[in-house]
């Protein structure tokens, strides 16, 4: 059926796209009638101006190939690379991470984290929810139970006033988590790759064109969508969501939020000093959409290019190798997040954006630190019981190492921590009480974190 308005019938995926955005459903046109209705507007109660910058290493990046690398092991389990000074004394990192190096004092280490949990699917799920899956799901097949923290973070925060997206997802949502009980109009907006070409993540979301004709046309979609949903509230389930909608036109028409998308906008110069690829134009993205309002931002740091020559981090035999040595993959992978990365910790800087802005580089677990050898190569497998992050910004205290494991980066032998301790440190920036709890679908209230504490060294 098609809904007529100013400018002529609109089809009913546009009406219904047009739906969701009005009650928060941001990028996911489509949906179901039922889930759009079971959507609800809910106003946030932090006001906190922070954003949290999120580069998931989707797969689980070796912590001896990256962070802790252990030069004095045998040889069966020291890194395949060498370690490299920083200008922190006494702070080595990856041979390949030069960039890096030179920025180090922006940046803080953290080689202590662990938990149990060695499955892709499942050891994500407790590192973006701090929830430990109730069911186990060896086939990587699972997803959550819970929200993840960006989620959260667009519960309690809301959209901002610039009408900019709480939650976005480069280039998509994260593949094992879900908004849950909080509602599918809390999922990230899937922002698209904004290296591609034909990147225009707002083109069908959002008009900044001056035709009034067009503008009204647009509230008028967004005002027979709330008749519709008054008509089908007979019981008066659904609250009255307004201002809201209101909230959705201004996210429909503006200008500022068009304006955080658009990488034209920013000197080639500076696009060509992150990269342009998946991984230095999704910083770039990133460190626009955070300066413009947005409270957390994914990213989805898998690949940073399509092609024969590039893995994700998951790095076991065949996986992490050509014919040739471990390695191989690596050694093209690792350039490509040294050059991103130490450009978005430069450009936060110089920005003057790094009390405001934080940034956690982190995977969901690390790898075995004993080479794995058969007849198809050498390579490291699932390990979460040591493994790394990288912290930048957020007003922490920077420059330093926090933990340590032994010689063989087998455990944490100082300082360990776990993924609740690193997510209690980034709500803590958010300005989001980590023991508020939330009503679960059988009305059951469920903190936000059930333990962790922010990592005092940090602050």
């Amino acid at each position: 059926m098609n809904h007529t308005c100013c400018t002529g019938p609109v089809s009913r995926r546009d009406f219904l796209q047009v739906g969701s955005l009005a009650l928060g459903g941001l990028a996911l046109g489509g949906l179901a009638l039922s889930d759009l209705l079971a959507a609800r507007s809910v106003a946030g109660t932090s006001n906190a101006d922070t954003s949290v910058i999120m580069l998931y290493l989707h797969g689980g990046p070796s912590q001896l190939e990256t962070y802790d690398l252990k030069p004095q092991a045998p040889v069966e389990y020291r890194s395949v690379f060498q370690p490299i000074a920083t200008n922190v004394p006494g702070m080595e990192i990856c041979e390949l991470f030069p960039r890096q190096a030179a920025v180090a004092d922006k940046f803080s280490l953290v080689r202590s984290l662990n938990h149990d949990i060695g499955i892709h699917s499942d050891g994500g799920i407790i590192v973006m929810t701090g929830k430990r899956p109730s069911v186990l799901d060896p086939t990587s097949q699972s997803k959550s139970e819970h929200p993840d923290f960006g989620s959260i973070a667009s519960r309690v925060r809301g959209m901002g006033a610039n009408a900019i997206p709480p939650y976005v997802g480069v280039p998509n949502h994260p593949n094992y988590t879900r908004p849950t009980y909080l509602g599918r109009h809390h999922a990230a907006f899937a922002a698209g790759d904004p290296s591609s070409a034909n990147y225009a993540p707002l083109k069908t979301q959002i008009s900044v064109g001056r035709d009034p004709a067009i503008l009204e046309n647009r509230k008028l979609l967004l005002t027979e969508f709330d008749r519709l949903r008054k008509d089908l509230d007979q019981s008066g389930q659904l609250e009255a969501t307004g201002q809201f909608r209101e909230r959705a036109f201004e996210l429909l028409t503006s200008s500022t939020t068009a304006t955080a998308f658009d990488l034209s906008k920013e000197d080639d110069r500076l696009r060509d000093r992150y990269g342009r690829n998946l991984w230095g134009q999704g910083c770039l993205l990133a460190r626009r959409l955070a300066e413009a309002g947005a409270a957390v931002i994914n990213l989805a740091i898998d690949t940073p290019k399509n092609g024969p020559e590039f893995t994700n981090w998951d790095d076991h035999i065949l996986n992490a190798m050509r014919p040739g040595h471990f390695g191989d993959y690596m050694r093209t992978r690792l350039p490509y997040m040294d050059h991103a990365l130490a450009t978005l910790i430069e450009d936060i800087f110089e920005r003057g954006l790094d009390q405001k802005i934080l940034v956690v580089v982190v995977g969901e677990f690390g790898r075995t630190p004993r080479l794995s050898h058969n007849a198809s190569g050498t390579g490291r497998d699932h390990w979460p019981q040591a493994y790394s992050a990288l912290i930048s910004g957020g007003g922490l205290r920077m420059g330093q190492v926090v933990g340590a494991t032994n010689s063989k980066a087998e455990f944490p032998t100082e300082k360990p921590f776990t993924p609740q301790d690193l997510l209690a440190t980034v709500y803590q920036h958010l300005g989001i009480d980590s023991t508020r709890s939330f009503l679960d679908h059988s009305g059951r209230p469920i903190a936000i974190l059930s333990d962790g504490r922010p990592i005092a060294e940090l602050l």
